[in-house]
């Protein structure tokens, strides 16, 4: 049995879930430990493309409303690209229309418009401003600010949620859910992902063939990071070149520079995907509180921090 933290809540989980929670309720003054399994920089969430857009995530309505405030906190953020790894980026959601983006994103979004079929040749798309993260800086960023609030950060693996010994337990342990609650719910949705230099492409670009396959394109200093695909249900963290290859040829179709650049970097991610998040708070027998975040799919990064802000709520009010 564990003993006793110093702490008034824990955050099991380092992925952008667990140290937005975290960085929350630090900055309100609670004391914090998180517990990492691995370094921030190897998590799932630091293969992530990273646009902000509800992809994959339910309830839809919830997922808009925490989306939404998300928005507004990397707006701020992107005033420090350098510092905080986000930056406001314009570009296009292909095989998509105004009238398709909803009122919730389009009052928000000003400049939202068609794109031309100069910035979208392969049809119908919408030309955005949407924040851009660049993972592998945001992720280090997050972990300092909540090391400059006071919180705790260790790296340490979690085997039975019911031992850890602090007053409040936030999970926030993502597809880790699946075997440490147990919750058969949290399925893998795999995504592979290609990193290549960047010949000078300044826009992103999203789109959804015929058959269903994404392509998508985002572009940060010196790379650009190309998808990438959804396979539900598939573990493998070992790239495959053959995907590797149909990613590059899905992108050079449509951004034809992209042909020949030279390879970086594979990135292999699950995804924890659920038919509904998780966000619920449960009282345990001994009068402490677990808190269940999880199962945020491909929307980790877009709903970070509404999500944590009512996660921030369930644990301390």
């Amino acid at each position: 049995m564990e003993t006793e933290l110093d702490c008034d809540v824990l955050v099991v989980g380092g992925g952008v879930i667990g140290l937005t929670t975290a960085v929350v309720l630090a900055e309100r003054g609670v004391r914090v430990r998180l517990w990492t399994r691995d370094p921030v920089e190897r998590t799932t969430s630091a293969v992530a493309g990273a646009l902000w857009w509800p992809y994959r995530i339910e309830p839809v309505a919830s997922a808009r409303a925490w989306a939404l405030r998300s928005l507004e906190v990397y707006e701020e953020l992107a005033a420090r690209p350098e510092a905080t790894g986000v930056r406001m980026a314009e570009g296009v959601l292909g095989e998509t229309a105004p009238e398709d983006v909803g009122a919730w994103a389009a009052d928000r979004l000003p400049g939202l418009r068609r794109a031309t079929s100069a910035e979208y040749p392969a049809g119908s798309g919408v030309w955005a401003r949407l924040p851009l993260l660049d993972m592998p800086a945001h992720l280090p960023w997050l972990r300092e600010r909540l090391r400059a609030a006071g919180a705790v950060v260790e790296t340490r693996t979690v085997a039975d949620l019911a031992e850890v010994r602090a007053p409040v337990v936030v999970n926030c342990t993502g597809l880790g859910a699946r075997e440490l609650v147990p919750d058969p719910a949290v399925r893998p949705v795999r995504g592979q992902l290609v990193v290549v230099e960047n010949p000078g492409i300044r826009t992103w670009t999203v789109s959804t063939g015929d058959d269903g396959a994404m392509a998508y394109c985002f572009p940060h200093r010196g790379r650009l990071v190309l998808g990438g695909t959804a396979e539900e249900d598939a573990w493998s963290l070992e790239p495959d070149p053959a995907v590797a290859e149909a990613i590059v040829r899905r992108c050079a179709a449509l951004r034809p520079e992209i042909a020949g650049a030279r390879v970086l970097e594979h990135r292999v991610g699950l995804r924890p995907a659920r038919d509904t998040v998780r966000l619920e708070r449960v009282p345990l027998p001994d009068g402490r509180l677990l808190v269940h975040h999880y199962g945020h799919g491909g929307a980790g990064v877009t709903v970070a921090w509404g999500c944590a802000e009512e996660a921030a709520r369930l644990a301390v009010g």
